[in-house]
């Protein structure tokens, strides 16, 4: 009895609590991934943040500048400097700034005009520039 207790007893809850905690959730297995972008929260807690990657036929751009009436210079990751606009559905739920990340879909009929699609938070926009994908964009600013 004595060799089953130390066989499966504590020693064996102590070898495997490294690698899974038990809480009021049950056994969970943490798992960490580290090409994963990673923010520090005001606690300093590294936490890995998800990004949202432009799609087939969409581009990362920076906001150069404001042209009025919705519509912006936006420099894009392939190095064109396109005309955007805010599509509609978007005007009120994009606060646009210059030097801004956003993804930009070109229009089809005319490769140098496109809308904005998607704004990138500050954090997103920082994770984006530790990476390297800003880094052919922003040269010039």
């Amino acid at each position: 009895m004595e060799e089953d207790k130390d066989k499966y007893g504590d020693n064996a809850k102590h070898s495997s609590a490294s690698h899974t905690n038990a809480g009021a959730f049950g056994d969970f297995e943490e798992i960490v991934d580290e090409n994963a972008p990673v923010v520090e929260t005001p606690e300093g807690e590294n936490v890995p943040i998800r990004l949202r990657r432009p799609r087939e036929g969409e581009f990362i751009g920076i906001i150069e500048q404001r042209l009025g009436g919705n519509r912006m210079s936006v420099k894009c990751i392939d190095g064109k400097t396109r005309n955007c606009r805010v599509p509609g559905r978007f005007k009120r739920s994009m606060w646009l700034r210059p030097r801004d990340v956003v993804i930009v879909k070109p229009w089809p009929d005319d490769d140098n005009k496109g809308d904005v699609i998607f704004q990138y938070n500050k954090g997103a926009a920082y994770q984006l520039r530790k990476k390297g994908i800003l880094d052919g964009i922003e040269e010039g600013f």
